[in-house]
Order: C-alpha cells, then structure tokens, then sequence
C-alpha cells in the first residue's frame, strides 16, 4: 500500500493508539473546517504531535510547528455538533502512520502524506513482564492521588492496558512520542516502568499528593 492523503490535527501531549479512543473538544476554525470535512468524506482524522508550539509571530507561509515522524490515524466513531459550530467527538484509533511529506494545500487545516505502519503481531506481554508493570503502575497512581477500578483493569488484554497507560499518563510530549514509537507493546511497557519510577522521584516536598506506603 501507498501513501495515504491524511488531514492532520496537530496536538501535543495527546497520544491515540489502535484499537483505543480519544475524547476531543473541536472549538478552533480551522480545526472545525478539518472536522467537517472528515464527517464529508471517510470521518479520517491523524493525529500526530507538533515538535514545538507555534511562535508569537509567525512568519508570512507558516503552516504550523514541526511534526514528529509518527501517528495515529483515527476515525471519528461518535460526534455531537453544537449550535455554536463546536464539535464533541469521540476519535477511535485505526493504524499507526509514518509521516511522508507535508502537503501544500489550500485548506485551513495541514495535510500530509502518510505511510500506514503495519500490525505487530505479538502484542502480549510475558507473565513477569505483566505483572511488573501492574505493579509500578499501582504506585504510580497511588503518587498521582488516582483512584483506579484495577479489577477492570485485570481484565484488559496487554495490548490494551499498555497503551491506555501511555495514552493518558501525564508524561511530556517527548516522552509520548517515545512511548508511541516504541517497537512493541514489551518495549512500551519497559519504557513505561522506566518513565513512571523517574517521575516519582522527582517528586516536589510540598506535593500534598497521596504518599505510597
């Protein structure tokens, strides 16, 4: 398969994996032109991370930051369309894609050419390795003050407990990006475990968030 044309929404810090869904709230022009234009055509939407926000002053041509290299296309699985022009919606992840080129076009939004990545195939986690990362990611919340159901999460498959970790922990974007990139759903979870304990001992004095016993 070729490259794919992708309308992009450019977000950092927000992370969609396959097979995972991601809530948005549409509000800016140019953004609800892209949304409206995917509802016309396939409901496609990529999402990908800028490198960098966009400057005070903008050069005349500027089309946006920087992308990283890789997303997530996603297909709008449920919208609700406010009076004001606003969108709700609920983006559900479809495939990875790696950036090819971006496009030069017309429209308010940014477009790309993007090559969908293939499915890896052994997305399962060894035993040790799932415990492991239960385990840190237990104190990891108890260090957030989260309050987690980890009975619903015992019955998640490694696929997906994995990536709903790096999808909502609130790790830089670089950080993200990593964690998207990561070659497999073992390689992600040791990168997790990695990124949760670095976190919790930088931990602030005067944090009043709950203390892991």
């Amino acid at each position: 398969m070729g490259p794919k044309r992708i309308s992009i929404f450019p977000l950092g810090g927000a992370l969609l994996f396959p097979g995972l869904q991601l809530p948005l709230h549409i509000f800016e022009p140019r953004y609800r032109a892209l949304v409206s234009d995917a509802l016309a055509r396939d409901r496609m939407i990529g999402m990908i991370q800028p490198r960098e926000g966009d400057p005070v002053s903008p050069p005349p041509g500027y089309r946006g930051p920087e992308l990283f290299g890789t997303g997530c296309l996603g297909r709008i699985a449920d919208v609700e369309a406010l009076e004001d022009g606003r969108f709700n919606l609920i983006l559900e992840g479809v495939g990875l894609f790696a950036l090819v080129r971006e496009l030069d076009v017309t429209t308010p939004f940014r477009q790309i050419e993007g090559m969908m990545l293939p499915e890896r195939e052994d997305d399962v986690l060894a035993a040790v390795e799932r415990a492991a990362l239960e385990n840190e990611s237990k104190r990891f919340a108890i260090w957030l003050g989260y309050r987690v159901d980890w009975d619903g999460v015992g019955q998640l498959d490694d696929a997906t407990f994995v990536n709903a970790i790096a999808q909502i922990a609130p790790f830089d974007i670089a950080s993200k990006q990593a964690l998207l990139e990561a070659p497999g759903i073992s390689a992600r979870a040791e990168l997790l475990m990695q990124m949760m304990r670095f976190a919790s001992t930088r931990r602030d004095p005067d944090d009043n968030r709950a203390t892991l016993q």
